[in-house]
């Protein structure tokens, strides 16, 4: 039986969880910067965001190409399903992106919302793996602290920083802009094997 998080925290205050693996800190020091574009996903149903952003070495990170797929509730499921996937592989196809980075399954306490999320984010990832193109998937948390700093900042506020970040006349709308946050965040905190 699983332990509970409250138990495995527990442990490794008292020394006897697992042992962190070993970061040696001059391999930090040497990171190279991410080079290439990444195809961002926020995965939805009904409003799917996609970003694709380019990153070059000591250039400004350029938004090349964004879309919400809004699909309307008479879609049915199955035909959102298949909706979502031609607009990723069309964005894979257009873009050539080297990753592809996806938000995490969330937790929900609603069985049926995670069951259509991870529907969702399957029928996104179909179309990578089928294009042998690499995921990366990150947390919600994660994703604010990379490039908010803050893991509970709010939809506005990542809107807010993309667009100053990529230097954007105004805010994406925020499935684009979390689609784009997350391309951001692989790009920063990336390491090649």
């Amino acid at each position: 039986m699983a332990r509970s998080s409250r138990k495995l925290w527990a442990e490794h205050l008292a020394g006897k969880g697992r042992a962190a693996a070993a970061i040696d800190p001059k391999a930090l020091l040497k990171k190279v910067p991410y080079s290439g574009r990444i195809l961002g996903v926020d995965p939805s149903l009904r409003g799917m965001g996609l970003a694709v952003v380019e990153f070059e070495p000591n250039r400004p990170h350029r938004l090349l190409d964004s879309l919400t797929l809004k699909l309307k509730p008479k879609v049915s499921f199955v035909d959102c399903l298949g909706e979502i996937h031609k607009a990723v592989a069309a964005m894979a196809e257009k873009w050539n992106p080297r990753h592809l980075s996806c938000e995490e399954t969330i937790y929900v306490n609603n069985f049926k919302t995670a069951q259509i999320m991870g529907a969702a984010r399957g029928a996104a990832l179909s179309a990578a793996a089928i294009r042998g193109l690499p995921v990366f998937e990150y947390a919600p948390l994660r994703v604010k602290q990379a490039v908010v700093g803050f893991g509970r900042a709010s939809k506005e506020q990542v809107a807010r920083t993309m667009a100053q970040m990529m230097q954007l006349p105004e805010p994406l709308p925020y499935d684009e802009s979390d689609a784009a946050a997350l391309a951001l965040c692989h790009a920063f905190t990336w390491i090649p094997d």
